[in-house]
């Protein structure tokens, strides 16, 4: 099903009456129960809200084809530059389609704005995942991290198990995760998305748009400490089981740019990204390069069939940068 932008205006104003409506909810009105970390939306967003509406989005109204570069019909593809809103190419952004462990991005988001990253997580048995060929790290009840580790395995490793912890040590639960994560994509226009849980693991309930994507992607890069994150290559650290034993970690980033496996194209840098697989989204790939002038794009590949289509695909967009 097509999503079609008809005006920015109207966009906008859809973002604008989320922005007024979160702050109610997340600050605790009626009976529900508070957040085990405080809330920090309300105030680390007041000035960060009216800087977005300052900033350079792309819009595109629909498809932005290209007659040089095509990809095949189940592909939703995109490349837009951060720096001067301009939509370089697009195809099929506004499809539905299931983000698989791109969700992780926007776990990552709501993560890093309710959480404090030094703090100490612990595991429930809900980590247990038991969906095959799911990515875990192997952690169990009673497992213990600081939320900073955490979000470093979950973004570098893509573990599911983690993606859980922590969602339930933030919000309490998933299901109650999961509403914070659609009220702060509702509150960034990301409005054609709906996550059910923190990991991407296949739910009919649990989609994007390409577009969605790049709304949340863009926002995250906003933070350093995600920033830093991703362009991660290697992470070594250790955490503690929950009779006090060490546990070591030492996990390299699923991206190819980033591991070496696959060259990026001549005065293109990238920054850093997110991939994704299941057997229902296929393989999928966000990142955020620049260009030799310092420009930054979001560059985004959905649905391909296998992980050499990806990459091959992925290095067509990024040449489109110093075009």
């Amino acid at each position: 099903m097509r999503i079609v932008k008809k005006t920015v205006i109207s966009k906008f104003k859809s973002i604008i009456a989320a922005s007024l409506v979160i702050p109610l909810i997340l600050c605790g009105c009626g009976s529900a129960s508070p957040l085990p970390y405080e809330p920090v939306l309300n105030s680390a967003t007041t000035p960060r809200t009216a800087s977005f509406y300052a900033e350079k989005l792309c819009v595109p109204d629909g498809d932005v084809p290209r007659a040089d570069l095509e990809f095949g019909e189940d592909i939703c593809a995109g490349l837009f530059c951060v720096t001067t809103g301009e939509t370089r190419y697009a195809k099929d952004v506004y499809e539905k389609i299931n983000p698989a462990s791109l969700t992780k991005i926007m776990t990552a988001l709501v993560a890093i704005e309710n959480g404090d990253l030094t703090k100490t997580i612990t595991a429930s048995a809900n980590v247990n995942i038991q969906e095959k060929g799911a990515q875990k790290l192997g952690i169990n009840e009673g497992d213990r991290m600081t939320l900073d580790q955490a979000l470093h395995i979950m973004l570098i490793y893509s573990a599911n198990d983690v993606a859980v912890m922590i969602a339930e040590n933030i919000a309490g639960s998933v299901d109650r995760f999961a509403q914070l994560m659609n009220e702060r994509a509702g509150s960034l226009g990301a409005t054609g998305c709906h996550f059910v849980n923190p990991h991407g693991l296949t739910d009919r309930e649990h989609y994007v748009t390409a577009y969605d994507l790049y709304l949340i992607f863009n926002e995250a890069m906003s933070y350093k400490e995600f920033r830093d994150i991703i362009d991660t290559p290697q992470y070594i650290s250790s955490y503690r089981t929950a009779d006090g034993t060490e546990v070591a970690i030492d996990i390299r980033n699923t991206n190819a740019y980033l591991s070496g496996e696959m060259e990026i194209p001549e005065g293109v840098t990238v920054i850093g990204g997110k991939t994704g697989t299941t057997a229902a989204a296929g393989h999928c790939l966000i990142m955020l390069s620049s260009d030799s002038a310092g420009n930054e794009y979001v560059s985004l590949v959905m649905k391909e069939p296998e992980t050499r289509t990806l990459y091959t695909d992925m290095t067509r967009i990024l040449r489109l940068i110093n075009e």
